[in-house]
């Protein structure tokens, strides 16, 4: 997934097929219908559906249906063929795949190879732009974490080799530009000690005031990418009339314009494909010397325009019953990580919308697939 679109494509194409020829379809049926996190994930893609009603642009409307399949075909589809035993080998299926992103960018970062793809020299993301690639580094580095910290069986090399492993993979979020990667990477530290410190919230609540503000201030000083990529955000907000057209500016900006939007449309949006052509209406008469845009970078702010507090309701939903599924797990690791993947995805979903891009929206989806599967029933 962290490597190739088409070779994440093909695998998918494959696994689909597979799905649909073999077979037990009655007890796949029973599987989906018998989930709350699955309804709640059709309910979230069929309100997009009934979006296309009410919707000007058909055709961007059936976009986004496309870049959201996953949630309504994907999601079902691994959910019925996931196997308890083989939770471990998804994992560390995902961890040599990120293992090897970061030989890549190490070998780039120190000019040992030439950059490829999407990767320079002080951004050493090759497969993926820095925006997708914070956000999976980051449960990258919460996987290796949960493994160091609950996993009594590891021996001490294996101990030595995760520990090694995740220390540089902290290394290169802030040798990287993506700043919602690096906000996700706070909130996960902090759910980390919250985690496990659950029974003292007193320590907890201490460790994350120092722990937060040390990482951050060693990385601004040592770390030219990521101090400057905090000294232009801050600048952009401070000085918002002036940077307008900044990253942080932009994003300001599609806020502003896209609320107008919603204050005209609250319950029910303007529909699944009109984002697009009612953002320039408003982009002329408030902004025109911004350029027009497709997407607000947010995702709230998205389904808002889109489909309104119906499809806020309808993503919440969905959100709310992954936390409650997790919590009542009786594996640690299950219900630690089943809480811990919706929370980031709901603090980066500030900055993008990213349960459409297609790295993270398939990784969500992978997770998802297992983590909220009750295998005692199924």
């Amino acid at each position: 997934m962290p490597l190739t679109v088409a070779g994440a494509n093909l695998v998918i194409v494959i696994i689909c097929s597979l799905w649909l020829v073999t077979g037990h379809y009655k007890d796949k049926f029973n599987q989906i219908i018998n989930s709350k996190v699955l309804i709640a994930s059709i309910i979230f893609f069929s309100v997009h559906i009934i979006g296309l009603g009410w919707t000007q642009d058909l055709e961007w409307g059936f976009h986004i249906l496309h870049k959201m399949w996953y949630f309504i075909g994907l999601f079902p589809i691994l959910y019925t063929i996931v196997k308890k035993d083989f939770i471990s080998r998804y994992i560390a299926a995902f961890l040599l795949a990120i293992a090897f992103t970061e030989v890549v960018s190490y070998l780039i970062w120190f000019e040992v190879i030439e950059p490829f793809k999407a990767a320079t020299k002080v951004n050493p993301t090759p497969f993926m732009t820095h925006v997708s690639y914070n956000p999976i580094l980051c449960i990258a580095i919460y996987l290796v974490a949960q493994k160091i910290i609950y996993e009594k069986n590891l021996n001490n090399i294996e101990t030595y080799l995760y520990s090694f492993f995740g220390i540089a993979m902290c290394i290169t979020m802030f040798i990287t530009g993506g700043r919602a990667g690096q906000v996700m990477f706070f909130a996960m530290i902090s759910i980390l000690i919250f985690q496990y410190f659950y029974k003292h919230k007193i320590k907890a609540i201490f460790l994350v005031l120092i722990a937060v503000p040390v990482i951050f201030f060693s990385a601004f000083q040592v770390s030219d990418i990521f101090k400057n990529r905090i000294t232009d955000g801050v600048e952009s907000v401070l000085e918002y009339s002036e940077n307008r057209g900044s990253s942080v500016g932009l994003r300001i900006s599609f806020a502003l314009n896209s609320w107008q939007i919603i204050k005209k449309n609250p319950f029910i949006g303007v529909g699944t494909g009109d984002f697009p052509s009612e953002y320039k209406k408003i982009n002329e008469v408030n902004t025109p010397e911004l350029p027009n845009a497709t997407n607000p970078h947010n995702m709230y702010t998205l389904i808002l325009v889109q489909l309104g507090f119906v499809g806020l309701a309808s993503m919440v939903y969905f959100f709310y019953h992954q936390i409650k599924f997790a919590i009542s797990s009786k594996d640690q690791f299950l219900k630690n990580t089943g809480v811990t993947l919706p929370i980031l995805f709901l603090v980066i979903m500030l900055a993008d919308s990213y349960l459409l891009g297609h790295y993270t929206s398939l990784v969500f989806i992978f997770f998802s697939s297992f983590l909220y599967k009750d295998f005692e029933k199924n």
